[in-house]
């Protein structure tokens, strides 16, 4: 394999993919998937697990019939879990002369910017050096308002952290139907998306395992992510041989998700402002600044600003809203609310246009 065919690939695999009926961690299911990454890294491609699974594998052990519905009963059966988990993936990789490393996370490691910075140095140079590195949010200590969601949610933003050239979701079902199969018959798979429309989310279902957390709709908002991150995606069965190779190599049976429209790609910067930054307070403008900040790409003047709400330091990611409170975009601000409170000419923008992610531009998901 030539360098230019070599990919980074980010793939997600669901808890009902990698446990059997019984909530149990699926030694067979382990074996299919670690071989077919395996088939990826012997061909020259650099290839890193999300791996959901820790909470399913843990909570029989931790004596509960099914899975817990408490945070401190699904935090214990992660703690138990993830330890299986990530024994049985070294195990299974190194009988291949592979290493595996584990990433845990919360999303507050991604809203710091200098903590996003040093979780991608640290990726990168486990992926440089034919490592596999396998990341799973860190569901021991999560409390709710710091959890990202969902594995699928993660996956993507894990995909534009590293500058990945394809996010592949694996699942139970084939890929995205024009309707739900379970439901109705003539439900027919849609083999290529360019654009995430009103129709699809619409038609986006629910978790369709006991076992799992992320169903359809959050797979949408995680492809929304990729496409807007410039990444390719693909969803497809887990089950199916050879699936990983007939993904990248783009033969697969599922669903491929690229953006019709490259010109509005995200770069790494823009990524972390819209994905991840956490914004800390608002700052609301005036009419005549919409043109100017969504059309004219022109940052954010002290005169475009109507009044500001909330506390936030300089350096902060801010929501700019218009007059009803329409959120128009997140940005970068050069400037504490205390400073702007003061009402004195300024020197320089409150944001600069690279550091400012429209929302009318870009199809951005906030919060996800």
């Amino acid at each position: 394999m030539s360098p230019d065919n070599k990919k980074r690939v980010v793939i997600k695999i669901g808890s009902s993919s990698l446990t059997s009926s019984h909530g149990e961690i699926s030694r067979r299911k382990l074996e299919r998937l670690v071989d077919q990454v395996v088939d990826l890294k012997d061909s020259g491609h650099e290839v890193l697990l999300v791996s959901s699974g820790a909470v399913a594998a843990g909570y029989r052990k931790l004596g509960c019939l099914e899975r817990p519905s408490s945070l401190p009963e699904k935090q214990a059966a992660a703690s138990i879990g993830q330890g299986l988990l990530m024994e049985a993936y070294s195990e299974l990789f190194l009988s291949h002369g592979y290493v595996a490393s584990q990433i845990l996370i919360t999303r507050d490691d991604f809203s710091d910017e200098n903590r996003y910075n040093n979780a991608r140095n640290t990726i990168n140079v486990l992926l440089e050096r034919g490592i596999v590195p396998i990341v799973n949010e860190n569901d021991t200590v999560t409390i709710n308002r710091l959890k990202f969601g969902d594995n699928d949610t993660l996956s993507a933003k894990v995909a534009g952290l590293v500058d990945s050239d394809l996010l592949i979701i694996l699942s139970d079902i084939d890929g995205l139907y024009s309707a739900d199969p379970r439901q109705n018959p003539n439900a027919k798979l849609v083999p290529h998306v360019g654009e995430i429309t009103q129709e699809i989310e619409e038609s986006a279902g629910d978790s369709g395992s006991s076992v799992g957390t992320g169903g359809m709709r959050s797979k949408i908002d995680a492809f929304k992510i990729a496409m807007a991150s410039g990444i390719p995606a693909f969803l497809g069965r887990a089950g199916v041989p050879n699936i990983l190779t007939q993904a990248v190599d783009g033969d697969a049976t599922g669903t491929y998700f690229e953006s019709e429209d490259n010109s509005a790609n995200l770069n790494q910067k823009k990524q972390w402002i819209a994905f991840n930054s956490g914004p800390e307070g608002e700052i609301v403008v005036e009419d005549a600044a919409k043109r100017a900040i969504i059309e004219d790409k022109e940052p954010l003047l002290r005169e475009h600003v109507k009044y500001i709400k909330g506390h936030f330091s300089e350096r902060a990611v801010v929501r700019i809203l218009d007059k009803d409170e329409n959120e128009l975009a997140l940005g970068v601000t050069n400037y504490s609310s205390d400073e702007l409170a003061l009402n004195e000419p300024i020197d320089q923008p409150i944001v600069d246009s690279e550091g400012l992610v429209c929302h009318l531009e870009i199809p951005v998901p906030v919060g996800l």
